[in-house]
């Protein structure tokens, strides 16, 4: 080929390569999201900050959200017969925990806690200041249907509490089925006063909020869900966590009178950092791989010996949750965390080859004279502090010692080593033994220390600590508990929540 044509040909493919990657660089990350409108199902009382933080979400990345207004028990109720439907946002968590109940719901973000108040016009033309000014002769009052809509609901427990709902329901002039209905009737001077909840009161420049002491015990968490019918599960999920951000969906709350939560900081794609202790590996793993997966995000799971991972964290390290071993490789760190759950807890017991060639029947056979004899490293594993502290107690440190061959960071390591021969004894959790069993026996340790409890802690410095409590609540569900049970821990956390 003539070389002046050669040229022209490698600049050609060379500027199709540099168009391609600018436009590469220039497409969004978010041009791969699913443009199959998310359908939400949304409580009307909170319709504008919803309405405003979908429409900022539409523009965003693209993703049309398709919002359905109701009342709360009303949205409920079409929920059990459609399958439609991706998100539901209740505004009273009794709805949320009765949608839980008949096994709605997957995942659950709390955004903000809202009251119930008395509405008036502004200025208070009537002079209503309490409950009893709602029984006047000269005001009409207006109330939200307590079978329809939350407010009305909650409402009417309040009011018995105080011992005026009979009164108050035979003063009351209409019920609605929504908590706008009433505030649009305050406004235009249908009547002269409703219940409704202070967020939806302050999206009325033309009404007026009076709070009342018997309301302060009514407070409610309100919080978005993902539903378990929901066929794009991840898309929806992403929405919520953009809802329930404190730089995105909680802005927009924040203007209102309500209390948001402490969200997330907002990531299309967060990435956490989880400190593990190595014997929770086999129980975690792949529930951490799922959680990943549906919540569309990265977990970094850094897996070593506790002591290892509190040294980290003394000298700088800051993870977004820690599993620990056992309980005493928490309290050094404890104050940058928040208060840590007992998910499970394992027993301590003697590894040794299969038929116990070397008769080893209990801790005092490890000081026998030419046995080879694996700890745990007391200074990097919660394992070697235990066991370490364990046999001081028994009087046999000493004299154990000098058969010692091996001290390792995690159990893992001494597993594999008695399993090529190189020892014949090692101190291990049960937990460590799931899947050698077949080749090796194992002896308890019948004492009330050898065992460890593993607990999980949030970090107090995260920026998603939301989604922590989602991981917490993916590790504590049935599916996982049954990984723990079926690799030699015993449950201690209970069922998961929200």
């Amino acid at each position: 080929m003539n070389p002046m044509k050669h040229l022209a040909w490698l600049s050609l493919i060379l500027v199709v390569l540099l168009t391609g990657g600018l436009y590469w660089i220039s497409t969004p990350r978010h041009a791969s999201l699913s443009k199959e409108p998310l359908v939400f199902y949304c409580a009307a009382g909170l319709k504008t900050p919803v309405e405003e933080t979908a429409r900022q979400y539409e523009q965003e990345y693209g993703v049309p959200i398709r919002l359905e207004y109701g009342g709360s028990g009303t949205l409920l109720s079409k929920l059990r017969v459609t399958d439609s439907a991706d998100l539901y946002l209740a505004a009273d968590e009794t709805y949320v925990d009765l949608a839980r109940q008949q096994d709605l719901l997957a995942e659950t973000i709390p955004l903000a806690r809202i009251r119930p108040v008395i509405a008036v016009l502004k200025d208070n033309p009537k002079g209503i200041h309490s409950l009893r000014g709602l029984l006047r002769d000269d005001v009409r009052l207006a109330l939200a249907n307590p079978a329809a809509a939350s407010v009305g609901r909650t409402a009417r427990e309040l009011l018995r509490a105080a011992g005026l709902w009979d009164a108050i329901e035979k003063k009351t002039k209409v019920f609605k089925p929504t908590v706008n209905d009433i505030a649009n009737d305050v406004k235009i001077g249908a009547v002269d006063a409703g219940i409704v909840w202070d967020l939806t009161a302050g999206l009325y420049p033309e009404l007026e909020i009076v709070r009342c002491p018997e309301f302060e015990a009514g407070a409610q968490r309100i919080s978005v869900s993902v539903l378990k019918k929901s066929r794009q599960a991840t898309a929806a999920l992403r929405f919520a966590r953009y809802l329930g951000a404190q730089d995105r969906g909680l802005v927009h709350f924040a203007r209102l009178t309500c209390e948001p939560v402490e969200g997330d900081v907002w990531e299309e794609t967060p990435r956490v950092v989880l400190y593990s202790g190595g014997v929770n590996r086999l129980a975690i793993q792949e529930t951490i791989e799922q959680f990943a997966r549906r919540e569309g995000v990265v977990v970094d799971t850094i897996y070593n010996g506790c002591g290892i991972l509190v040294g980290q964290m003394k000298t700088g390290s800051r993870p977004d949750a820690y599993f620990a071993c056992d309980v005493s490789f928490v309290n050094p760190v404890a104050g940058l965390f928040e208060d840590p759950l007992a998910i499970s807890e394992t027993s301590m017991g003697i590894l040794v080859a299969k038929g116990n060639p070397k008769a080893i029947h209990g801790l005092p056979s490890l000081a026998a004279p030419g046995l080879r004899i694996g700890l745990a490293n007391a200074e990097q594993s919660a394992l070697g502090s235990l066991t370490k502290d364990l046999l001081t107690e028994m009087g046999l440190y000493e004299t154990i010692l000098p058969n010692v061959r091996s001290q390792t960071p995690t159990a893992d390591l001494l597993v594999n080593q008695i399993r090529t021969g190189s020892l014949d004894a090692v101190i291990v959790y049960e937990a460590n033994t799931a899947y050698v069993r077949d080749q090796l026996d194992w002896i308890p340790i019948d004492h009330p220390r050898a065992r460890a409890v593993q607990p999980f802690a949030v970090g107090k410095d995260s920026r998603h600590p939301q989604l922590m409590a989602r991981l917490l609540n993916a590790i504590r569900s049935a599916e996982s508990r049954a990984k723990f049970e079926t690799t030699g821990f015993r449950w201690l956390a209970g069922p998961a929540y929200n």
